[in-house]
């Protein structure tokens, strides 16, 4: 499975049945999946619960789109690892790893 249809199945559990949500191209060609910053909110929020395992798998799927539509810009991993919100602190710190493999390649 491809990491677009990856991130639209995991997308799917903030959607009411029968919706979707659309694959969107950017203006540099690339394309993203829509809905992927409001399922990485609710998975903090499912993380900051307890819960461990698939959510940890998909907040980190999420982190490619999250980092190309320029989230990490206007709020870098730093921010995010600041506080004591552990769903957030695992973003930032995934959001570093990746950031940090990105300008390395």
């Amino acid at each position: 499975m491809n990491t677009q249809t990856n991130l639209a199945a995991i997308n799917q559990k903030i959607l009411a049945d029968g919706e979707t949500l659309p694959l969107v191209q950017l203006k540099d060609g690339s394309k993203v999946q829509t809905g992927t910053v409001a399922t990485m909110l609710r998975n903090i929020e499912l993380y900051n619960a307890g819960e461990r395992g698939d959510i940890e798998q998909q907040l980190e799927a999420a982190i490619p789109t999250v980092a190309k539509v320029g989230l990490f810009d206007l709020f870098p991993p730093a921010e995010w690892m600041a506080g004591d919100n552990q769903g957030r602190r695992l973003v930032g710190a995934l959001a570093a790893k990746y950031l940090e493999i990105e300008r390395q390649s």
